[in-house]
Protein backbone atom coordinates (compact mmCIF):
# COMPACT_ATOMS: atom_id res chain seq x y z
CA UNK A 1 0.00 0.00 0.00
CA UNK A 2 1.47 3.08 -0.91
CA UNK A 3 0.16 7.19 -1.12
CA UNK A 4 0.29 8.87 -4.97
CA UNK A 5 0.48 12.33 -4.86
CA UNK A 6 -2.74 14.23 -4.91
CA UNK A 7 -4.70 14.65 -8.16
CA UNK A 8 -5.88 18.42 -8.39
CA UNK A 9 -7.11 18.62 -12.40
CA UNK A 10 -10.19 17.38 -13.52
CA UNK A 11 -8.05 17.04 -16.93
CA UNK A 12 -6.26 13.91 -15.21
CA UNK A 13 -5.89 10.70 -17.56
CA UNK A 14 -7.61 8.24 -14.52
CA UNK A 15 -10.54 10.54 -13.76
CA UNK A 16 -11.36 10.98 -17.42
CA UNK A 17 -10.85 7.39 -17.76
CA UNK A 18 -13.34 6.52 -14.62
CA UNK A 19 -16.15 9.29 -15.56
CA UNK A 20 -15.54 7.53 -19.03
CA UNK A 21 -16.46 3.63 -17.20
CA UNK A 22 -18.98 5.37 -14.81
CA UNK A 23 -21.33 7.37 -17.75
CA UNK A 24 -20.94 3.87 -20.04
CA UNK A 25 -21.64 1.93 -16.92
CA UNK A 26 -18.82 -0.21 -18.41
CA UNK A 27 -15.25 -1.95 -17.69
CA UNK A 28 -12.28 0.33 -17.38
CA UNK A 29 -10.22 -0.04 -20.59
CA UNK A 30 -7.93 -2.39 -18.39
CA UNK A 31 -10.99 -4.22 -17.32
CA UNK A 32 -11.47 -3.20 -13.91
CA UNK A 33 -14.94 -2.13 -12.29
CA UNK A 34 -15.30 1.20 -10.44
CA UNK A 35 -16.63 0.50 -6.81
CA UNK A 36 -17.91 3.72 -5.31
CA UNK A 37 -18.37 4.00 -1.71
CA UNK A 38 -17.21 2.18 1.22
CA UNK A 39 -19.37 -0.58 1.67
CA UNK A 40 -18.57 -1.96 -2.16
CA UNK A 41 -14.90 -1.14 -1.20
CA UNK A 42 -15.14 -3.52 1.93
CA UNK A 43 -16.85 -6.14 -0.65
CA UNK A 44 -14.23 -6.45 -3.31
CA UNK A 45 -11.96 -6.62 -0.12
CA UNK A 46 -14.02 -9.42 1.02
CA UNK A 47 -14.81 -10.91 -1.50
CA UNK A 48 -11.07 -11.21 -2.65
CA UNK A 49 -11.06 -9.24 -5.47
CA UNK A 50 -7.58 -7.37 -6.55
CA UNK A 51 -7.94 -3.83 -5.65
CA UNK A 52 -5.58 -1.86 -7.84
CA UNK A 53 -6.20 1.32 -6.34
CA UNK A 54 -8.63 3.37 -4.22
CA UNK A 55 -9.27 7.12 -4.71
CA UNK A 56 -9.98 9.18 -1.64
CA UNK A 57 -11.30 12.72 -0.55
CA UNK A 58 -9.00 14.23 2.59
CA UNK A 59 -12.21 13.48 4.88
CA UNK A 60 -12.26 9.51 3.47
CA UNK A 61 -8.24 8.93 4.17
CA UNK A 62 -8.09 7.50 6.88
CA UNK A 63 -10.96 5.03 6.79
CA UNK A 64 -9.74 3.77 3.32
CA UNK A 65 -6.20 3.56 4.24
CA UNK A 66 -6.95 1.33 7.41
CA UNK A 67 -9.16 -1.01 5.06
CA UNK A 68 -6.52 -1.62 2.80
CA UNK A 69 -4.10 -1.46 5.17
CA UNK A 70 -1.05 -4.44 4.67
CA UNK A 71 -2.85 -4.91 1.26
CA UNK A 72 0.64 -5.13 -1.41
CA UNK A 73 -0.18 -3.59 -4.74
CA UNK A 74 -3.20 -1.14 -4.08
CA UNK A 75 -1.96 2.73 -4.32
CA UNK A 76 -3.75 5.36 -2.03
CA UNK A 77 -4.34 8.27 -4.67
CA UNK A 78 -5.95 11.75 -2.43
CA UNK A 79 -8.31 13.53 -4.98
CA UNK A 80 -9.94 16.64 -4.22
CA UNK A 81 -13.00 16.64 -3.13
CA UNK A 82 -14.75 18.36 -5.93
CA UNK A 83 -13.18 16.49 -8.08
CA UNK A 84 -14.49 13.13 -6.90
CA UNK A 85 -17.69 14.68 -6.80
CA UNK A 86 -18.00 15.51 -10.39
CA UNK A 87 -17.79 12.25 -11.88
CA UNK A 88 -19.56 10.22 -8.88
CA UNK A 89 -22.57 8.31 -9.78
CA UNK A 90 -23.86 8.39 -6.14
CA UNK A 91 -26.43 10.95 -4.75
CA UNK A 92 -24.31 12.08 -1.81
CA UNK A 93 -20.49 10.85 -2.54
CA UNK A 94 -18.43 8.93 0.73
CA UNK A 95 -15.40 10.58 -1.29
CA UNK A 96 -13.97 7.18 -2.07
CA UNK A 97 -14.08 5.58 -5.30
CA UNK A 98 -11.97 1.99 -5.80
CA UNK A 99 -10.59 -0.07 -8.70
CA UNK A 100 -11.34 -3.71 -9.12
CA UNK A 101 -10.52 -6.32 -11.12
CA UNK A 102 -13.94 -8.59 -11.33
CA UNK A 103 -14.17 -12.32 -11.32
CA UNK A 104 -14.14 -14.25 -14.64
CA UNK A 105 -16.21 -17.21 -14.62
CA UNK A 106 -17.36 -19.72 -17.22
CA UNK A 107 -20.21 -21.78 -18.16
CA UNK A 108 -18.59 -24.80 -16.82
CA UNK A 109 -18.20 -23.12 -13.42
CA UNK A 110 -21.51 -21.67 -13.26
CA UNK A 111 -23.42 -25.01 -13.90
CA UNK A 112 -21.47 -27.32 -11.60
CA UNK A 113 -23.27 -24.91 -8.73
CA UNK A 114 -26.43 -26.05 -7.22
CA UNK A 115 -29.11 -24.04 -6.93
CA UNK A 116 -31.44 -22.49 -9.69
CA UNK A 117 -29.61 -20.36 -12.37
CA UNK A 118 -30.91 -16.90 -12.87
CA UNK A 119 -31.55 -15.70 -16.69
CA UNK A 120 -31.96 -12.12 -16.75
CA UNK A 121 -33.52 -11.33 -19.62
CA UNK A 122 -33.29 -7.67 -21.11
CA UNK A 123 -34.16 -5.99 -17.79
CA UNK A 124 -33.45 -2.66 -18.07
CA UNK A 125 -33.95 -0.89 -14.73
CA UNK A 126 -30.05 -1.28 -12.93
CA UNK A 127 -32.02 -1.68 -9.46
CA UNK A 128 -34.08 -4.65 -10.67
CA UNK A 129 -30.75 -6.30 -12.18
CA UNK A 130 -28.98 -5.79 -8.95
CA UNK A 131 -31.29 -6.42 -6.52
CA UNK A 132 -31.62 -10.18 -8.37
CA UNK A 133 -28.23 -10.60 -7.88
CA UNK A 134 -28.08 -9.78 -4.42
CA UNK A 135 -30.99 -12.02 -3.83
CA UNK A 136 -29.57 -14.63 -5.79
CA UNK A 137 -26.67 -14.88 -3.74
CA UNK A 138 -28.93 -14.59 -0.55
CA UNK A 139 -31.13 -18.04 -1.75
CA UNK A 140 -28.82 -20.21 -2.54
CA UNK A 141 -28.81 -19.48 -6.85
CA UNK A 142 -26.24 -21.23 -8.88
CA UNK A 143 -25.30 -17.77 -10.52
CA UNK A 144 -26.59 -15.93 -13.41
CA UNK A 145 -26.75 -15.45 -17.75
CA UNK A 146 -26.87 -12.28 -18.32
CA UNK A 147 -28.58 -11.95 -21.78
CA UNK A 148 -27.52 -8.77 -24.23
CA UNK A 149 -29.72 -6.20 -23.87
CA UNK A 150 -29.82 -6.11 -19.84
CA UNK A 151 -28.53 -3.13 -18.27
CA UNK A 152 -24.97 -3.05 -18.12
CA UNK A 153 -23.43 -5.44 -15.39
CA UNK A 154 -21.09 -2.67 -14.12
CA UNK A 155 -23.45 0.17 -14.08
CA UNK A 156 -23.08 2.17 -10.73
CA UNK A 157 -26.55 1.49 -9.75
CA UNK A 158 -26.41 -2.23 -10.90
CA UNK A 159 -23.69 -2.62 -8.94
CA UNK A 160 -24.67 -0.78 -5.92
CA UNK A 161 -27.97 -2.51 -5.58
CA UNK A 162 -26.38 -5.84 -5.56
CA UNK A 163 -24.53 -5.00 -2.62
CA UNK A 164 -21.52 -6.31 -3.92
CA UNK A 165 -22.87 -9.92 -4.66
CA UNK A 166 -21.81 -9.71 -8.16
CA UNK A 167 -17.94 -9.82 -6.91
CA UNK A 168 -18.70 -13.28 -5.61
CA UNK A 169 -21.62 -14.91 -7.89
CA UNK A 170 -20.60 -16.48 -10.89
CA UNK A 171 -22.02 -14.80 -13.84
CA UNK A 172 -21.82 -15.13 -17.93
CA UNK A 173 -23.03 -13.63 -20.88
CA UNK A 174 -25.15 -14.97 -23.37
CA UNK A 175 -25.15 -12.46 -26.57
CA UNK A 176 -28.85 -13.38 -27.37
CA UNK A 177 -32.04 -15.29 -25.49
CA UNK A 178 -31.89 -18.16 -28.24
CA UNK A 179 -27.74 -18.67 -26.89
CA UNK A 180 -29.22 -18.34 -23.50
CA UNK A 181 -32.23 -21.45 -24.23
CA UNK A 182 -29.14 -23.58 -25.55
CA UNK A 183 -26.83 -22.66 -22.88
CA UNK A 184 -29.51 -24.03 -20.60
CA UNK A 185 -30.96 -26.83 -22.55
CA UNK A 186 -27.13 -27.96 -23.21
CA UNK A 187 -26.71 -28.25 -19.29
CA UNK A 188 -30.20 -29.94 -18.62
CA UNK A 189 -31.68 -26.98 -16.82
CA UNK A 190 -35.19 -27.24 -16.96
CA UNK A 191 -36.72 -23.51 -17.70
CA UNK A 192 -39.00 -21.51 -15.41
CA UNK A 193 -40.21 -18.60 -16.88
CA UNK A 194 -41.30 -15.71 -14.13
CA UNK A 195 -44.99 -14.51 -15.06
CA UNK A 196 -47.26 -11.66 -13.48
CA UNK A 197 -50.61 -13.52 -14.33
CA UNK A 198 -49.89 -17.48 -15.72
CA UNK A 199 -48.48 -20.20 -14.32
CA UNK A 200 -48.30 -22.73 -11.19
CA UNK A 201 -47.75 -21.11 -7.88
CA UNK A 202 -44.46 -20.77 -6.51
CA UNK A 203 -44.97 -23.98 -4.11
CA UNK A 204 -46.68 -26.32 -6.70
CA UNK A 205 -43.47 -25.98 -8.86
CA UNK A 206 -40.87 -28.20 -8.08
CA UNK A 207 -37.37 -26.64 -7.37
CA UNK A 208 -35.09 -29.24 -6.36
CA UNK A 209 -34.68 -30.69 -9.94
CA UNK A 210 -31.66 -28.71 -12.19
CA UNK A 211 -33.51 -25.37 -13.17
CA UNK A 212 -32.91 -22.10 -14.19
CA UNK A 213 -35.64 -19.05 -13.57
CA UNK A 214 -35.80 -16.44 -16.71
CA UNK A 215 -36.74 -12.96 -15.09
CA UNK A 216 -37.91 -11.13 -18.41
CA UNK A 217 -37.98 -7.44 -19.39
CA UNK A 218 -40.13 -4.99 -17.01
CA UNK A 219 -42.40 -4.01 -19.97
CA UNK A 220 -42.67 -6.84 -22.62
CA UNK A 221 -41.62 -9.87 -20.07
CA UNK A 222 -39.68 -12.48 -21.52
CA UNK A 223 -38.08 -13.18 -24.98
CA UNK A 224 -40.18 -15.62 -27.47
CA UNK A 225 -36.90 -18.15 -27.36
CA UNK A 226 -37.21 -18.60 -23.70
CA UNK A 227 -40.59 -18.26 -23.12
CA UNK A 228 -41.20 -21.07 -25.74
CA UNK A 229 -38.21 -23.25 -23.88
CA UNK A 230 -40.05 -23.33 -20.67
CA UNK A 231 -42.89 -23.32 -18.62
CA UNK A 232 -44.46 -20.14 -16.51
CA UNK A 233 -44.26 -19.78 -12.94
CA UNK A 234 -46.32 -17.07 -10.88
CA UNK A 235 -46.28 -15.48 -7.82
CA UNK A 236 -50.39 -15.00 -6.53
CA UNK A 237 -50.86 -11.66 -5.62
CA UNK A 238 -53.99 -9.73 -3.64
CA UNK A 239 -54.54 -6.13 -4.28
CA UNK A 240 -52.19 -5.34 -6.67
CA UNK A 241 -51.72 -6.37 -10.29
CA UNK A 242 -48.14 -7.80 -9.86
CA UNK A 243 -44.99 -7.60 -8.28
CA UNK A 244 -42.08 -5.98 -9.63
CA UNK A 245 -39.19 -7.98 -11.49
CA UNK A 246 -36.70 -7.81 -8.47
CA UNK A 247 -39.43 -8.60 -5.32
CA UNK A 248 -40.77 -11.55 -7.64
CA UNK A 249 -37.54 -12.85 -8.51
CA UNK A 250 -36.61 -12.73 -4.48
CA UNK A 251 -39.73 -14.89 -3.60
CA UNK A 252 -39.51 -17.39 -5.76
CA UNK A 253 -36.13 -17.73 -5.18
CA UNK A 254 -36.78 -18.28 -1.30
CA UNK A 255 -39.24 -20.81 -2.31
CA UNK A 256 -36.47 -22.56 -4.56
CA UNK A 257 -34.40 -22.32 -1.27
CA UNK A 258 -37.28 -23.63 0.88
CA UNK A 259 -37.69 -26.53 -1.07
CA UNK A 260 -34.33 -27.79 -1.44
CA UNK A 261 -33.72 -27.61 2.36
CA UNK A 262 -30.93 -25.10 2.46
CA UNK A 263 -29.78 -23.72 5.38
Amino acid sequence: MRWQAEIVSAHNPLLRELRRALGRGALTRAGQCVAEGFHLLEEALRSGLRVPAVLCAPEARERAEALVAGRAGTRLIAVRRELLERISAAETSQGVLALAEPPQWDAPELFRRPGPVVVLDRLQDPGNAGAIARAAEAFGAAGLVWVKGTVARWNAKTLRASAGSLFRLPCVDAPDAAAAAALLQQYGRAILIADARHGAAPWETGWRAPCALVIGNEARGPSAELASAGRPVHVPVAGVESLNAAVAAAVLLYEAMRQRGVR
